[in-house]
């Protein structure tokens, strides 16, 4: 019965990181969202006696695919740094 309410706890959890990473505006928080995603799909294969599914979720999933999401965000311009490059670009010099 307690392995009932944690599988749908984390179903839950799951489900509702997945809309927030989809509605959310900042790559950031939807990388970081997919992250818990992958983490939570990690202990269900666990809690679902799949340990070397688990282990190759956290593996994969946690670890080096949201690393790279982070690495490509950090080397790529904001949108937010765009415009206020066009900004400073526009307004004369003083």
């Amino acid at each position: 019965m307690i392995y009932l309410i944690l599988i749908f706890f984390l179903l839950i959890l799951m489900i509702g990181a997945a809309i927030y990473a989809v509605v959310q505006k900042d790559l950031l928080y939807a990388v970081i969202a997919t992250g818990v995603i992958s983490l939570v799909l990690t202990v269900l294969f666990y809690i679902l006696q799949a340990p070397d599914v688990a282990l190759t979720e956290a593996a994969i999933g946690v670890a080096l695919t949201t690393i790279i999401f982070l690495i490509t965000i950090r080397n790529t311009l904001r949108h937010e740094d765009e415009y206020n490059k066009k900004d400073k670009l526009k307004s004369p010099a003083k």
